[in-house]
C-alpha cells in the first residue's frame, strides 16, 4: 500500500509544466526533495525552506516573484538591529513629558465640552519622537531649505502641540486654548495650515486625504528635481496613518503610482493599534497581514515593527515555529482581547498546546501581561528606530512602516485597547497619578491636588529641552514648520491677452479653446513659463492641449522607452524626464492632489509654481470636493478650470456628465475665487488678475475656479469702456444696452454661454415684441455675492457700503431676468441685494442626452423661453398685457 503522505503530495509531472524544461530530470529531484521534507518534516517546515530559498533568491537577485506576505514577526530581527544613535534614558523622559501634556490640554479642553483625541497619540508617541529626533529633516538644513514633509495623523495633533511646547514654539497660553479659536489666539484641533500657517504644512484630519496628498507630493518632488526647478533629492515625504483610515478608498489609490515610479523618497508610517473609531480594524482577521499583501502586491517595501524586546527570547527559542503560527492564526480582536485581560485568560488562550504550554510556563505573570500590553514594536525606540533606518536605506520603491501598537498605551487600563476609548476625551485626576507614576515624572502630588491637571515643563535651561533643541539643530531646525518666503513672480507680458481682448473677429472659438490658447502662449514666456503646471486627468485632447505633446512633453521619471504609434505626425505623443504636462490618467483625486502639491509649492519649497488644472466641469467640486476644501485649508495656489461646463453644453452625454450645480458648490469654497466667463476678453482680464493676486507682491491665499464651454461662438472684441475690466473682475457689466427708444424694458442678466441665448433673446424681444433688454454679463455670481455679504457685516459694525451688484444694476429700468447654465440656486444667490424685481431661469434638475437646443428648451432657458419669461415679469408689473404673454407661449412652443 502506497505512503498516505506521499500519495497525498505526489502530482503528475506534466501537472506544473507551464513552458519547456531544459532539464526535467534536475526539476524531478527538487520536486522528490520537497516530497522527502514534506513526509518527514510536515508541510510547516517545508513552507519555511522554501520561504528561506525565495529570500535568497531574490537577495542574489534572481527574477522571482515576490511574496505577498511574510511570517508575523519584525523585518529587523534583534541580532540585525543597528545601533541607537541617542540618549535612550533622556528621549523616553522627553517622550513622558509630550505624553502627559498632550493628555493635559486634551482633557483641560474636555471639561468645556470642547473635545478631543487622546489615545491615538498615545499609541504612536514612540513613532512620531524617533522620527523627530533622528530622522525628520528641517528647513534649515540639507535639501535646500525643502526639509522633509510630514502628514501627522490628524488625531495625534496633541502630542505634536506638546512637543512644540516642550521645544518653546507654544507657551502654556496657547495649550490651553486648544481649540479655543474665535479670538485668533487659540489653537485648531488639528492640523490646519490656514490656521496655524507657522506650523502645519499638510491638512491630514479628512482621513484619506493625507495618504493621497503624501503620494502625490513625493511625486510633485520628483517632477521640480527633473525639471530643474529646485534639488529635491534631499526631501523625504513621511505620511502617517492609521489602521482604521485604510478603508478609505484614497489612502491605498496611489499605491500603484508611487511604486511605479520608484518614489523611495516616500515613506508611510501605519500605526496598526488594531482599533478603528468603534472597535477592532479587523475583527476577525489581521491588518497587518492584509495591508502587508496589499502593499507588497503594489511593489512596495515593506518593514514590519510589530514585537517589542520581551517577545525576542521567545521567537528565538520557537525552533519548532509553534510560536510564530500562533501569532499567525490570532485575529485583531482577540490580541486586543489578550491586551485588557488578566495572565491567567492569556495563558489559557494564547499559549495552547504542548509548545507553547512548555514556552508560558518559565513566564511569571507580570512577563505575560508585559508581552500583550507593553510590548509591541511600536512602542520601542530601538525597533522604531530600526525599522525607519531600513526604509530610509531602501532604494528603488517606497516604503510603509507597519508598527503595532496599543492604542491609549500609557493612559491605564480603563484606556488601553477598549473598544470606547476613541470616545474617551479625558482622564480623573486619579487616572493623571498613576499616568504620571507609570511615565515615572517628578510631578508632585501636590500639583494634583486641585481641578485642574497641570502641564509640565522642566524649564528653558533643563538637559531635556537642551537635548531636544540640540537634536532639531542637527536635523535642521524644527518640524514640522511651514515657513514662506517671499518670491512673487514677474508678472507675464500683455501680448498673450491683448490677443484674446481683440477677439477672434468670425471664427467661432469655444471658451475652452480660448483658455487653452493663453495658457499655452503664457507657457512661451521666458520668464514664468516653466513655472505652469499643465495637469489634465488624461483628457488633454479633449480640451485642445495636444500641442502641448511634443512641445513641452508628458513628464514621466523614466522618459519614453518605446516609439509612439503617431512618432510620424506633428503632434505626437512625447513623455519625458523632465516634461512640463502631467497628463495623470483616469483619475480626478490624484489630478487635485498632484495639483495641491504644485499649488502650495511657494510654502513647500520656496518655488511658486502655477498649476493649471482642466477637467470635466462634472468630476470636479463634485467629484473631489472634500480635497478642495485641503487645497483651501493648505493655502494653494492656482487655476481650476471646469471645462465642458453647463448642464446643457455637453451635447448626448447625459445625465452624469451634465454639469448645472458645480459653481453653487464651489460658492461653498471661501478661497476659491469662482467665475463663469461667457468671452475670451473676459478670460483673459480674469486670468490676469488672478495672476496677480496669487503671484504678485502680496500673493493672495486663494485658488480661481473657472468654468469654459465646448460650444464654438463668436468671440468678440473687448467692449470699451472704463467700468468694463471693473466690472469683469467683480462680477458684472453691461455688455449690450438696448436701443433707446419708447416701450416697456427689462434686464438680462446671463453668464457663461447663456450669454449667447440673452443676446438673442434680447433681438426677439426688440423685433417681435417692441421690448427694451439690456443684456449683462455676470462673470461671478459668487463674487457679487461675497461683496454684498461683505458689505452686510460692514453695515453691522455701523460702515455702510452699497453692494457692487446693487449699484451696477441701479437706476435701471424694469425686472431683471437672470438666465444661466446652472441651476436657479447659482443666480439666486444674489436676489436679495437687487432692489428691482428678481426673477431667473436655470436648469433644475438631472441632465438628458439631446442636441443642445432641444435640451435648452427642455429646461426652458433657450431664447424663447426667455423671450417669454421676460414678457411675463413685465405683465406682472403692468408694463405688457397677459395676452402678449399668452401670444409668446403660443409662439415659442411649451410653456415657460
Amino acid at each position: 500500500m502506497s505512503d498516505p503522505a506521499q500519495s497525498a503530495h505526489s502530482h503528475p509531472t506534466g501537472r506544473f509544466d507551464r513552458l519547456p524544461d531544459p532539464d526535467a530530470e534536475e526539476t524531478a529531484e527538487w520536486r522528490e526533495s520537497l516530497d522527502a521534507v514534506i513526509r518527514h518534516a510536515g508541510p510547516d517546515r517545508a513552507a519555511y525552506l522554501l520561504r528561506r530559498v525565495h529570500e535568497y533568491a531574490s537577495a542574489s537577485g534572481v527574477p522571482v516573484p515576490g511574496l505577498l506576505s511574510t511570517e508575523p514577526v519584525n523585518t529587523v530581527p534583534a541580532a540585525a538591529q543597528p545601533d541607537f544613535p541617542g540618549d535612550l534614558a533622556m528621549e523616553s523622559r522627553i517622550t513622558a513629558l509630550n505624553r502627559w501634556n498632550a493628555a493635559a490640554m486634551v482633557t483641560r479642553g474636555s471639561h468645556l465640552g470642547l473635545g478631543g483625541h487622546i489615545v491615538t497619540y498615545a499609541s504612536a508617541a514612540w513613532l512620531y519622537e524617533v522620527g523627530f529626533n533622528h530622522f525628520f529633516q528641517g528647513k534649515e538644513g540639507r535639501g535646500g531649505g525643502s526639509g522633509d514633509q510630514l502628514y501627522v495623523q490628524g488625531h495625534a495633533s496633541p502630542g505634536i502641540y506638546a512637543r512644540a511646547f516642550l521645544e518653546g514654539r507654544l507657551h502654556e497660553g496657547q495649550l490651553d486654548a486648544y481649540r479655543r479659536e474665535a479670538d485668533g489666539r487659540g489653537l485648531p484641533s488639528y492640523p490646519h495650515p490656514r490656521r496655524l500657517p507657522w506650523l502645519w504644512e499638510f491638512p491630514t484630519v479628512s482621513m484619506g486625504l493625507g495618504p493621497l496628498a503624501a503620494v502625490y507630493q513625493a511625486r510633485f518632488n520628483r517632477y521640480l528635481h527633473a525639471r530643474g526647478i529646485k534639488d529635491t533629492s534631499g526631501s523625504r515625504v513621511w505620511a502617517f496613518l492609521g489602521d482604521g483610515e485604510v478603508d478609505e478608498p484614497e489612502s491605498l489609490a496611489a499605491l500603484a503610482l508611487a511604486a511605479r515610479e520608484g518614489l523611495d523618497n516616500l515613506t508611510f508610517v501605519v500605526n496598526c493599534n488594531l482599533q478603528r473609531l468603534d472597535g477592532p480594524v479587523r475583527s476577525n482577521s489581521s491588518i497587518v497581514r492584509e495591508l502587508e499583501g496589499r502593499f507588497r502586491g503594489a511593489g512596495w517595501n515593506v518593514v514590519k515593527s510589530l514585537w517589542g524586546e520581551a517577545w525576542d527570547p521567545l521567537l528565538a527559542q520557537d525552533s519548532g515555529g509553534a510560536l510564530v503560527r500562533r501569532l499567525g492564526e490570532v485575529p485583531d480582536a482577540q490580541m486586543q482581547t489578550y491586551a485588557a485581560r488578566d495572565a491567567a485568560y492569556v495563558r489559557e488562550h494564547f499559549f495552547t498546546g504542548d509548545a507553547l504550554s512548555r514556552i508560558a510556563a518559565g513566564l511569571t505573570d507580570g512577563r505575560i501581561t508585559e508581552l500583550f500590553t507593553e510590548s509591541r514594536g511600536g512602542h520601542e525606540p530601538l525597533k522604531v528606530y530600526a525599522a525607519y533606518r531600513a526604509a530610509v536605506q531602501h532604494r528603488g520603491a517606497p516604503t510603509v512602516v507597519l508598527a503595532q501598537t496599543v492604542k491609549g498605551h500609557t493612559l491605564g487600563a480603563d484606556f488601553e485597547s477598549r473598544n470606547a476609548n476613541h470616545q474617551m476625551k479625558k482622564l480623573t485626576m486619579a487616572q493623571f497619578r498613576r499616568m504620571r507614576d507609570t511615565l515615572e515624572l517628578p510631578i508632585p502630588d501636590s500639583a494634583l491636588s486641585g481641578d485642574q491637571v497641570p502641564f509640565w515643563h522642566p524649564g528653558e535651561d533643563s538637559e531635556e529641552v537642551r537635548y531636544l533643541r540640540e537634536r532639531r539643530a542637527a536635523l535642521g531646525g524644527p518640524a514640522p514648520a511651514r515657513r514662506v518666503i517671499a518670491h512673487p513672480l514677474k508678472q507675464p507680458p500683455q501680448a498673450p491677452f491683448e490677443a484674446l481682448r481683440k477677439g477672434f473677429g468670425k471664427q467661432e472659438v469655444a471658451t475652452t479653446m480660448a483658455l487653452v490658447r493663453l495658457v499655452k502662449d503664457l507657457m512661451r514666456d521666458p520668464d514664468t513659463g516653466r513655472r505652469w503646471v499643465p495637469i489634465v486627468p488624461d483628457e488633454a485632447r479633449t480640451f485642445g492641449m495636444e500641442s502641448l505633446f511634443p512641445s513641452a512633453g508628458i513628464y514621466s521619471p523614466d522618459g519614453q522607452t518605446y516609439e509612439p504609434v503617431d512618432a510620424d505626425q506633428l503632434l505626437h505623443y512625447r513623455e519625458a524626464e523632465n516634461g512640463q504636462l502631467i497628463d495623470e490618467g483616469i483619475t480626478e483625486a490624484g489630478s487635485l492632489a498632484e495639483f495641491t502639491a504644485a499649488a502650495t509649492s511657494y510654502a513647500t519649497h520656496g518655488e511658486p509654481m502655477i498649476p493649471f488644472y482642466i477637467f470635466y466641469a462634472m468630476f470636479g467640486f463634485q467629484r473631489t470636493g472634500d480635497q478642495f476644501w485641503a487645497l483651501a485649508d493648505q493655502l494653494g495656489r492656482g487655476f481650476v478650470v471646469g471645462a465642458t461646463a453647463g448642464r446643457t453644453t455637453m451635447t448626448g452625454e447625459g445625465l452624469q456628465h451634465a454639469d448645472g450645480h458645480s459653481h453653487l458648490l464651489a460658492s461653498t469654497n471661501p478661497a476659491a475665487v469662482c467665475y463663469d466667463p461667457a468671452f475670451a476678453f473676459e478670460i483673459a482680464v480674469i486670468v490676469r488678475e488672478g495672476l496677480r493676486r496669487m503671484y504678485g507682491d502680496r500673493p493672495e491665499d486663494v485658488f480661481y475656479y473657472l468654468t469654459v464651454y465646448n460650444e464654438s461662438k463668436r468671440q468678440p472684441p473687448m467692449p470699451d469702456g472704463p467700468s468694463v475690466e471693473e466690472g469683469i473682475l467683480r462680477g458684472i457689466y453691461r455688455f449690450r444696452q438696448a436701443d433707446p427708444g419708447a416701450g416697456p424694458r427689462i434686464q438680462l442678466l446671463a453668464s457663461g454661454t447663456a450669454i449667447h441665448w440673452a443676446l438673442e433673446a434680447q433681438e426677439l424681444l426688440a423685433s417681435e415684441w417692441g421690448v427694451r433688454a439690456d443684456v449683462w454679463s455676470v462673470t461671478s455670481w459668487t463674487e457679487l455675492r461675497r461683496d454684498a455679504l461683505d458689505a452686510d457685516r460692514e453695515a453691522l459694525g455701523g460702515e455702510e457700503r452699497v453692494p457692487y451688484v446693487t449699484s451696477a444694476l441701479s437706476g435701471t429700468d424694469g425686472p431683471v431676468l437672470a438666465v444661466s447654465d446652472w441651476m436657479r440656486q447659482v443666480p439666486d444667490q444674489i436676489s436679495q441685494w437687487v432692489e428691482q424685481d428678481y426673477s431667473s431661469l436655470g436648469t433644475d434638475g438631472f441632465g438628458l442626452s439631446d442636441t443642445r437646443e432641444a435640451a435648452r428648451r427642455y429646461f426652458r432657458v433657450d431664447a424663447g423661453s426667455i423671450v417669454t419669461a421676460a414678457l411675463d415679469r413685465l405683465a406682472r408689473a403692468g408694463a405688457v398685457t397677459p395676452q402678449t404673454v399668452e401670444q409668446a407661449r403660443g409662439r415659442y412652443g411649451r410653456q415657460a
